[in-house]
This record gives structure tokens, sequence and C-alpha cells, in this order.
């Protein structure tokens, strides 16, 4: 029999969900967010943003937290960081969520949200925490000392998604550990005050994982993603700037040539078309008319996003609103959720 906590059994819970959802969209409530370290790009955009539009417009309570308070789990400044989580916001309406629908706050202007901490961190033991795949691979990409704060990343994730009594996660295979985490944190809760928090399931996204320009992992720090954000003239000019190899004929082939394959993933993800056709399409004609396909079939996608997004630019006022109404809403929910953790502790004097 499967372990509880391997992929089969997530994915089993993952899939029953995704066929529920379209009849029973009330009986849900997402949670999922960021770090407000940069712009959000096109691998943000296709892997998570898309899913939480359609969640929030099929009618579940969507919460998007933009999580400024991890953004010093592994660095040592908050510079621009007022100036990158405002251009989140704008982000996330450009792409198209709704501020009526979908609750969008910050983890440093909810405090019971993070008083939370203490009695989760009860719940855990220092192995457990030790433990987790995704904090030592975060730690070991940033080449930075392992933090308090970090190693107790997991914790604070189960904070986020328990407040507001998040009960779906859209996740990557590789954070089903916070998830995991997050179960135990709701289940050891209420084994031993009274049941206060819902069990919680990752949602396996099926997106394909767009990869970034150069064939690696689409990241800010490795230079090789175009950002939601970017102008049409940027963009073309990072795809010109793109490596790919010397062979003429255009091939689809990961393994060997991932220059030129995560281009045509990126343009076969945008079009909707299959990656190997539009390389037999392509075929002699190089990588300078695959370039020029590549950069015709992003800007085309996202023009509308971006004209959007060039308007909601003009209204700071009216972003700083959405974060505002965004952070009271949170705040509520917090404190209700807290109340109820004090009264089951009987915490209350």
């Amino acid at each position: 029999m499967p372990n509880e906590g391997s992929y089969e059994v997530a994915l089993k819970r993952s899939n029953e969900i995704h066929a529920d959802l379209p009849v029973h969209p009330e009986k849900y409530t997402m949670l999922t967010g960021d770090r407000p370290t940069g712009r959000l790009h096109l691998g943000h955009y296709f892997g998570t943003l898309v899913d939480r539009v359609r969640l929030q417009d099929m009618g579940v309570k969507t919460n998007v937290i933009i999580a400024d308070y991890q953004v010093i789990t592994d660095r040592d400044t908050t510079e621009h960081i007022a100036d990158n989580v405002c251009n989140m916001v704008i982000d996330y309406l450009a792409c198209g969520l709704d501020p009526v629908k979908t609750m969008i706050f910050t983890h440093s202007a909810v405090p019971a949200l993070n008083q939370l901490m203490l009695p989760f961190l009860s719940l855990v033991s220092e192995a457990e925490l030790q433990r987790n795949p995704t904090v030592k691979a975060e730690q070991e990409a940033s080449g930075h000392a392992l933090t308090g704060l970090l190693l107790t990343y997991p914790v604070h994730q189960a904070c986020d998604i328990l407040f507001c009594k998040g009960n779906i996660v859209p996740v990557g295979r590789d954070q089903l550990p916070h998830i995991e985490q997050t179960r135990l944190i709701a289940r050891r809760f209420n084994e031993r005050y009274g049941r206060v928090f819902p069990e919680v399931a990752g949602l396996l996204t099926s997106t394909p994982l767009l990869p970034g320009l150069d064939g690696r992992k689409m990241s800010k720090s490795y230079g090789n993603s175009i950002a939601i954000s970017m102008s049409a003239e940027q963009t073309a000019k990072l795809i010109k700037k793109s490596k790919t190899d010397s062979e003429r004929m255009i091939t689809f082939d990961p393994e060997n040539r991932p220059g030129v394959s995560a281009l045509l993933t990126t343009a076969g993800i945008c079009t909707g078309r299959d990656p190997r056709e539009i390389a037999d399409e392509i075929g002699m004609d190089g990588a300078g008319a695959l370039k020029r396909y590549v950069t015709e079939a992003v800007n085309g996608y996202f023009e509308p996003i971006r004209a959007r997004r060039a308007e909601l630019e003009q209204d700071m006022g009216y972003i700083r609103d959405v974060l505002a109404d965004g952070n009271r809403r949170a705040n509520e929910i917090a404190d209700a959720t807290l109340a109820e953790v004090r009264e089951a502790m009987g915490m209350v004097y």
C-alpha cells in the first residue's frame, strides 16, 4: 500500500479534486502566492497565474499572498521590495485576477497570520524541519546561510494556508513536501486541541514546465526569463540574443538541443501548437526564422495583457487600494482564526 505522503497518493487526491472542482467549486478555498524578489515572468504566468484565474472564474474562494517576509529567508536586504510588491499586483490584475473575487494581500500586513507560527512550531520537530528537501534546495540555490526563518519556511507556509482554512494549494511535484508538512501540522493541532483546521491537498498542475531561453529552468537569477512587464521590443531583443546552436535544421530535441527546444516550447505554449510541428514547419530556415516565429508568438499572446498593464501603471492609487482592501479582508479572517485557535488551546483570559 503506498505511503500516505507519496506522490502516487498525492496524485490520486489531486485528480479527484480536479474532477470535483467544476461540480462543487464552493467546497474549496485556494491559497497560493509569490515572493516579491523581482518581476513575474512567463514561467510564472503559464505555471500558476493561468490556473489561479481559472479557479477564480470557476467560483473557488481564491487567496493570493505576496510573501514579503519570505524574501528575507535567504537575502539580506528589502531594497526594491515596495516596488516589487506593487508590480506584482499590477501583473496579477493584468493577467485576469479580479480583486473582488480574489483576496490579494501581503504577509507583513497580517499580524495574526504570523502569530500562528508560535503554536505551529510546537507541533513539529527539528528533525522534520531539517529533512524538508525544498528548504535544502533553496538554501543551496541561494548560497545563503541557513537562517531560522528559512528553516521554518514550511511552517510559515502552513500559517499562510491554514489561516484562511485553505484546503487546496496548486503546486508542482517538488512542492509536495510543503503540503505534507501543512497536513501534518493541521492534523496534530486538531488531535491535540480539537478540530479547527481542514485537510489540505496539493492540486498538482498539469502545465508543462516552461524552460528559460537557454533550456535551463526559467529564473530571474539566470537572466533567461521574459518578464510579463517587458515591452514587445525588449522581448524581441532578448529572444534574438538567446543561444541556439550551429545546426541549421530546426528540430525539437530537449536533451541535445536545449536552446532550440526551449524556444520551440515557448512558441508551442503561446500558440497552442505542438513544438515538433513548429520545428518541421521552420525546418531549414534556421535559427533566425525560429526566433522571429517565437517573438511573434510571445508578443501576440501578451499584447492584450501588456496593454492592460500599461493602463494599470497609470493608476498607482488604485493598486494601493487593491492591496489595502486585500490586507483588510485578510486581517479579519486571520483575527477570527487566531481567536478560534486561542479558544481551542484554552488561552482566552
